[in-house]
């Protein structure tokens, strides 16, 4: 008897590993053709599930997480594969996203244009209805290039203010989308805001108010080439990497695993956005991203809370109650009724969303906005329909809280200083005052701050029991004193990302 069930167990684990070598050689197969695979992952029931997925992240890019059946849902690249095959896990090949549904679910003819909706505009028409804003709207946007990708796709911003080319006493504004490139519900979403705030300045008291007093930048596709890894006709066959197999929402510099945590060189796309920030003074943005659908805010790569975990809560609580209004019960009610801390969902390293908020100062949130990558065109009509309120909403927090104009108190120049909150600030959430205007912009949540000035060589200036009101704009304009037994250059030391 026991030799019987000791043959059984050969012939099962001998399956078993038939099986488990036939799906590597598909693997590897496909690997070749797209540098990427979408993967289910069971994990080990007797391990701590938390401490799995941040091991597994390490590794290859967790994308969801199924906890009644134990399974992570991943994509992993031609870099990754051998030490994801070394873990030992077993996994099953999936349909990637982007060939889920057939073109002509995707794609429009090309006689659609910026009144369309319905479609996702292939790489040319990205170009041309990008370059048809400028063309339309001269006095209030322009069409800037940051510079090429990898395999030469222009990644652009549509900069949109009353002011171009003057630098006022405006905070900057980002939304940008899609730097998954299968993930591009919010590609169509941002050319289709951006046709709204140019079509209705001068017309709608909200949009003229935004435009007027908000420096916006908008870019559509943050990674041309994954979306067009299948050709520039389409962007059926999209991938979530760029063209170098490289999932570039890990590839940025991280708070706690500094440089590279990926393992990999920063990319082409990574240091066009690094350098454009660093040029910039962002005060809030967010980010596009799908494959589920809730507002996810920092920290991603750490348990610690946010010194303005409050405010975020704040923010994308109003985000999701608005959309709840105008959507179906079953859209955007994922975790908390639509919002979640990163770390509390699943830890990530190298990510946007914490880069920009550790080593800019500024407030970025990741939109999970369709639980499908890409859903059927059709239905993006219905996704605007259900955010673009919320969409303005976010974009109009950036006038709140406290904010003014730091100068020197003899010249009357303005002037680099920066703006802390004591026990309250920490992991880099002061901000900084800048240049030319030396405007200063601190979104707050409702309650009394005591908020501190500095310059090196000159004296410190506290303003104790600021008062705050949510929605509302404290207006405080600080004149900093030279102290004279230094010698003073209007500079302070601010973080900028690593090299």
């Amino acid at each position: 008897m026991k030799s019987i069930i000791s043959l059984l167990i050969a012939v099962v684990l001998s399956f078993n590993i038939s099986a488990q070598q036939k799906t590597n050689s598909t693997a590897a197969e496909e690997l070749k053709i797209r540098n990427e695979i979408y993967v289910n992952v069971e994990l080990p029931s007797d391990q701590n599930v938390k401490q799995q997925l941040e091991k597994l992240n390490k590794v290859i890019s967790v994308d969801s997480y199924d906890q009644d059946k134990n399974i992570a849902t991943a994509y992993v690249t031609i870099h990754q594969f051998n030490s994801f095959i070394e873990l030992g896990l077993n996994y099953t090949l999936l349909t990637p996203p982007s060939l889920l549904l057939n073109r002509s679910e995707l794609d429009g003819s090309y006689t659609k244009g910026t009144n369309d909706w319905d479609y996702y505009p292939n790489y040319t028409q990205y170009l041309d209805m990008m370059n048809q804003f400028e063309m339309d709207y001269p006095d209030i946007c322009e069409v800037v290039s940051i510079g090429q990708s990898n395999e030469g796709r222009e990644i652009l911003f549509l900069h949109i203010n009353n002011n171009l080319g003057e630098d006022a006493d405006e905070p900057e504004f980002m939304y940008t989308s899609s730097i998954h490139g299968d993930e591009i519900t919010g590609y169509v979403l941002m050319l289709r805001l951006s046709d709204y705030l140019l079509t209705n300045y001068g017309v709608l008291d909200k949009v003229t108010n935004l435009v007027d007093n908000i420096d916006i930048w908008i870019n559509p596709l943050a990674n041309p080439d994954g979306t067009f890894a299948g050709g520039d006709n389409s962007v059926y066959g999209a991938t979530r990497s760029n063209a170098m197999g490289v999932d570039m929402n890990r590839n940025y510099a991280d708070p706690e695993d500094g440089n590279h945590p990926d393992g990999n060189q920063y990319q082409t796309e990574t240091v066009l956005f690094m350098d454009f920030a660093e040029e910039r003074d962002f005060i809030m943005s967010a980010n596009f991203h799908g494959g589920a659908e809730v507002l996810n805010y920092p920290w991603d790569t750490w348990s610690k809370l946010a010194a303005d975990d409050d405010w975020w809560y704040f923010v994308c609580r109003d985000y999701a109650d608005t959309v709840h209004l105008y959507s179906p019960s079953n859209y955007l009610n994922e975790f908390d009724n639509g919002v979640t801390n990163g770390y509390q969902w699943y830890s990530i390293s190298g990510g946007r969303q914490d880069y920009m908020n550790y080593f800019h100062h500024c407030r970025e949130l990741t939109v999970e906005i369709s639980s499908t990558k890409l859903p059927p065109a059709s239905q993006m009509p219905s996704f605007w329909d259900y955010n673009y309120r919320s969409l303005l909403n976010y974009m109009e927090a950036t006038l709140y809280g406290a904010r003014g104009v730091v100068t020197d108190y003899f010249t009357g120049d303005p002037m680099v200083a920066k703006v802390f909150i004591a026990m309250h600030d920490k992991d880099e959430s002061y901000v900084y005052s800048s240049m030319p205007a030396g405007d200063y912009h601190r979104l707050l949540k409702q309650g009394l701050y005591n908020l501190t000035f500095s310059a090196f060589g000159y004296y410190d200036k506290t303003i104790s029991m600021v008062d705050i009101s949510d929605y509302q704009t404290e207006i405080l304009n600080v004149e900093l004193e030279p102290n004279v037994g230094l010698v003073g250059d209007n500079k302070v030391e601010i973080s900028i990302y690593p090299n």
